[in-house]
This record gives structure tokens, C-alpha cells and sequence, in this order.
């Protein structure tokens, strides 16, 4: 199986290595921003058109597309930039590539065709604020044999901070192919992320027929229908002491901004802070992804289907009082880590309704109750005198819904499309239907007033 998948390792740049590294970032957020200029200058002149009664073809054409940028910037940039050849030709790929992804993903918004949150037009880059990123996609991009070196364009050999064997290994097997480098600061480190094409050929989950439901949530990371119950280790609120005290600290330095609302220059002291600010921020997201990747790669190795719920992590966080806890989870992340693994494995991830009552529905004889207050973490039903944890009991509901979901129609999130009517892919066929118990596999919206909603479904 063919998968695009990216190789992080962190850096141990020289001095000059890293003044490079400065110098080819700021390349890309120059030639971003120039762009965006021309852009924005473009669109100005049109409207300025239309106001003269000119339309269609004859208004001044926009440069949208990255071919349509990358000839605009080999014209001008002799004129704009006299020092260009200093970094890599890739460096001012990089952002104006960055600009037309920006460019598309608002048209395509507009029109309808992009999913999710409307993203705004794109915004000049600022020095202090964007991040250091630059993209290779041509030019001498491999690994040292030595497993310790990596070789970019223009920047040379550069030491890194871990061993590189796993890319190494599927490079000297042809089972990989690098199709891209970055380099990213982050948390006051350099690190490179290779995107690579790999053949993947992962055995089979350790447990194939077994099925394991997961409930998330906030006192413990994840109760799952076995019983087991994985702590949340609660990084950020771990790491809440100093993260206060060095936003404190930086509230006094000299910041960019003076009292009166003016900009002003930064203290030495104000950037130490800031920089030990970012790492400690860094520290904790590094932490809970190490954490997330080790429970969902134990789950996609060892069960072969996973049920999980769809929830709506934005509106959780419109909760004031539970926001900084539901935050520091990661519950959004689970899903998509479980995404790509299952997949590798061989494996299933059924997702359950959004609607589906797993917390107030009896595990034991199916009924479920009218109201269920937060506060009670005991599930207690006397008519089947089941007394269990809430959050097991949810657990056990969801793998309880892996057999109804086979039964109706044995799709799942990792499973084929068919192609139905306008080519839109359908999740297991025209067979689609609810269960005898009104179980069902079909993703759905709220049910309307007045009509019977559907308790289960498979993203």
C-alpha cells in the first residue's frame, strides 16, 4: 500500500547553518508577501476597471496560480530583490506557493466548493510573528549514510539531532521516495520533515476479529470497553505554574508595543523571555502527542476495529469552564491519528453518530435514560441492576455498535466508496439502511423537528 507520510527529525545546525536557515525562511516570507502585493494591486486595478464600464476579458488579469507567480517574480525579481541569489530559487517557491495554496482554498470557499470553517484572504506575513518555514521540492535532498547527516539545496550537510535509520531503511529498499524537504523552527528548536512516498506493507492487527470501544474523555484520557482506563496526564495544566510566571515575566519587558499604542523596539530581555516562552509551550504539545501516537498506535496494532465518537470538539470548547481541560486532550487528534493507522493495519475505525446516547444508554439491557447529569460518574439502572463507571459503560455502547453497523451494511471510515449518483462516493452502496434496533451506518445531520433521528453512524 502506497501512502504519503512525513519524516520529522530535529537538527543540530552550526551558527551559520542557522543564520542560513534565518535567511532562506525569510526569503519565502518576502516573496509571500510581494505576491500577495501584486495580488491585492491586481484586484484594485479591476474593480477600478468595472467602475469604467470595462468587463470579461479586457479587465487586468490577476495573478492567481503559482505558474502565474512563479513568471511574475522571475521578472521583477531583479528589480525587487538585487540579493536574491543569495538563497535557493526553492526558498521563493516556497512562499509564493504558500500564496496560491492561500489564493485557492479562499476562492474555492467562496464558491462552495471547500468544506469546513471559510478561511479568510490572505494576510501579509509579519517578521516577529510568522513562522520560519521553507519547502525544497528540487535539488540535492537525501540522507547521509552515516544516518546522522541530511543534505538540503544551497544549506549543505547538516548534523542531526536523531538517528535517521527508519527513512534510511525504506530509502536503501526502494520502498521509499522523497518528494519534499521542510525546515521549521519550532520551540526554539530547527527540525526537517521529509514527505515521502512509502510502500508500506504492515502486518496485520494482532487481534483481527476483536472490537474495542473508546470513550474520551476529560478526568481520564480514555476509558475503553475492556475496562481499561488510560490516565490523562493533563500536560498544560502541569506546566500552568511556569507558563503563568513567564507570561507574567513578559508582560514586563519591553515589548513591541509601547503604552500609548505606538510600536516600539524589544528589550534583549523581552525576546529571552519570548524565546523560553515558545519552548515551554512546545514542551507541553510535544508531550501530548507523544502520548496520543503511543495510545492510538497500541489500539490500530492490536484490535481490528476501533468505535469511536464524533464529537463536536469546537462547540465543547464554547464551554468556558471545560475549555483549557478539553484543550489539553486532543480528542480531534485521536480520530485523525486512528484515521491513517487503521488503514495501514488493515483494520476498521467506525465512528459513532453524533446524536448516539452512549453515555445514557444501559450496556447491559439497551434502555436508555431520559436525563444523565454530568456530576454522576456512576451509571446506575435499576431496572437490570447494572451499576458501572459512566464512562465504561459509554465504552461498551460504542463496541456494542461495531456488530449493528457489520450488519447493516459493513462499511467503515477506511472502507471503499461506491460511486452514486453525481460521483459522489457512498459508504457501503444503495444497501444502506437502519438496523432492526435504528442503527445506522450513514453519516447524517441533526434530525428536523418531527422526525426520527438515527443513533449510529460511520464517517
Amino acid at each position: 500500500m502506497k501512502v504519503v507520510q512525513a519524516y520529522r527529525y530535529a537538527l543540530d545546525p552550526t551558527p551559520g547553518q542557522m543564520e542560513a536557515f534565518a535567511s532562506h525562511c525569510g526569503a519565502a516570507r518576502f516573496a509571500f508577501n510581494w505576491g500577495l502585493a501584486l495580488v491585492k494591486a491586481a484586484l484594485d486595478q479591476r474593480e477600478a476597471e468595472r467602475t469604467y464600464g470595462i468587463s470579461g476579458q479586457l479587465l487586468t488579469e490577476a495573478p492567481w496560480s503559482l505558474p502565474t507567480l512563479r513568471r511574475a517574480w522571475n521578472i521583477a525579481k531583479g528589480t525587487v530583490a538585487p540579493w536574491w541569489a543569495g538563497n535557493s530559487k526553492e526558498a521563493y517557491s516556497s512562499g509564493l506557493d504558500a500564496l496560491a495554496r492561500a489564493l485557492k482554498n479562499w476562492s474555492a470557499s467562496r464558491r462552495g466548493e471547500r468544506k469546513g470553517r471559510a478561511p479568510g484572504f490572505p494576510r501579509f506575513k509579519s517578521k516577529h510573528r510568522a513562522t520560519l518555514s521553507c519547502r525544497f521540492t528540487t535539488g540535492t535532498i537525501r540522507l547521509e549514510t552515516d544516518r546522522r547527516h541530511v543534505t538540503l539545496p544551497r544549506l549543505g550537510t547538516i548534523r542531526t539531532a536523531e538517528s535517521t535509520r527508519r527513512l534510511a531503511r525504506h530509502l536503501e529498499r526502494g520502498t521509499g521516495r522523497i518528494m519534499s524537504a521542510t525546515i521549521r523552527y519550532d520551540g526554539g528548536r530547527w527540525f526537517v520533515s521529509f514527505t515521502c512516498e512509502i510502500n508500506r506493507a504492515d502486518p496485520t492487527t494482532a487481534r483481527p476479529d476483536a472490537v474495542v470501544g473508546m470513550d474520551l474523555g476529560v478526568k481520564n484520557l480514555a476509558v475503553l470497553s475492556t475496562g481499561e482506563v488510560i490516565p490523562n496526564h493533563k500536560h498544560h495544566q502541569a506546566a500552568l505554574r511556569k507558563l503563568r510566571s513567564l507570561n507574567k515575566e513578559l508582560a514586563r519587558r519591553q515589548g513591541p508595543r509601547a503604552p500609548s499604542g505606538g510600536k516600539r523596539e524589544t528589550s534583549a530581555r523581552w525576546r529571552k523571555t519570548k524565546a523560553a516562552l515558545g519552548k515551554a509551550r512546545a514542551r507541553v504539545a510535544r508531550q501530548r502527542r507523544d502520548g496520543l501516537h503511543q495510545l492510538t498506535s497500541r489500539l490500530a496494532t492490536t484490535y481490528g476495529t476501533v468505535v469511536v465518537e464524533d464529537l463536536n470538539v469546537s462547540g465543547m470548547l464554547a464551554n468556558r469552564r471545560l475549555a483549557r481541560a478539553i484543550a489539553d486532550v486532543g480528542m480531534a487528534e485521536v480520530r485523525r491519528q486512528l484515521i491513517y493507522k487503521t488503514a495501514w493495519r488493515g483494520g476498521r475505525l467506525i465512528v459513532a453518530d453524533r446524536w448516539f446516547a452512549s453515555s445514557k444508554t444501559c450496556s447491559g439491557c439497551g434502555a436508555v435514560k431520559a436525563k444523565l447529569a454530568l456530576s454522576e460518574r456512576t451509571y446506575v439502572f435499576a431496572s437490570c441492576d447494572l451499576i458501572l463507571d459512566r464512562d465504561e459503560n459509554a465504552a461498551r455502547n460504542l463496541a456494542a455498535l461495531a456488530a449493528d453497523v457489520a450488519q447493516s451494511c459493513g462499511e467503515t471510515e477506511n472502507a471503499p466508496r461506491e460511486i452514486g449518483r453525481g460521483g459522489i462516493g457512498r459508504p457501503g452502496g444503495a444497501g444502506v439502511r437502519p438496523t432492526a434496533s435504528g442503527r445506522s451506518a450513514v453519516k447524517r445531520e441533526p434530525p428536523m423537528r418531527g422526525t426520527p433521528g438515527r443513533k449510529a453512524t460511520v464517517a
